[in-house]
């Protein structure tokens, strides 16, 4: 009888281990720390233009899928992979190279960044805006919690950096960045 009942407990704590090992996810590397930098335009993001004095180069304007920003009378400025101080002053440098302004001021900020996307076992999956300071799990609740099957633990995240992606398991509290997709997968009772 006691044999019987230590029996039981084992296989029990056997299917668990087999279940665990199992769990989706489990076996991707952590995505690689990386330090808080200051933000880098990318495709996707909507940046306002105040060029003082000038109307009609004050605006808001998106970067382009190849990167660049066209601006009326200078046409297109390179904007991916520049923080938006470094952009200020390429669209000075284009308004003076252009002979359009000799001394512009230029002010540059990001008024909507590119979309995340999550996926997986949340209740309404898709794409949605990014706000700075978000993490994995303050994603999914945007994108309305997660569902009952839910791994609540980590996630999966495929960031793109420098024009290659990279997937790697978040945990629930991990920042994430404009762009991500993240999933978040069900788990195997």
């Amino acid at each position: 009888m006691v044999a019987r009942l230590l029996r039981i407990p084992l296989s029990v704590a056997l299917l668990l281990g087999a279940i665990v090992a199992c769990a989706p996810g489990r076996d991707l590397p952590f995505l690689p720390y990386s330090p808080p930098t200051e933000y880098r335009l990318d495709a996707g993001d909507l940046v306002r233009l105040i060029t003082f004095g000038e109307e009609a180069l004050t605006g808001e304007f998106r970067v382009s899928d190849n990167g660049t920003v066209s601006l009326p009378l200078i046409g297109s400025v390179r904007a991916a992979g520049l923080t938006p101080r470094a952009f200020e002053a390429a669209v000075a440098e284009a308004l003076r190279r252009g002979s359009v302004l000799r001394n512009p001021s230029v002010s540059a900020e990001v008024i909507a960044y590119r979309p995340i996307y999550v996926l997986g076992e949340v209740n309404k999956p898709g794409q949605y805006p990014y706000q700075l300071g978000m993490t994995v799990v303050t994603a999914a609740a945007v994108a309305g919690g997660f569902t009952y099957r839910a791994v609540e633990a980590y996630a999966g995240v495929v960031r793109t950096t420098d024009g290659q992606a990279i997937e790697g398991k978040a945990q629930r509290q991990a920042f994430i960045r404009p762009g991500d997709v993240i999933t978040v997968y069900e788990r195997r009772f």
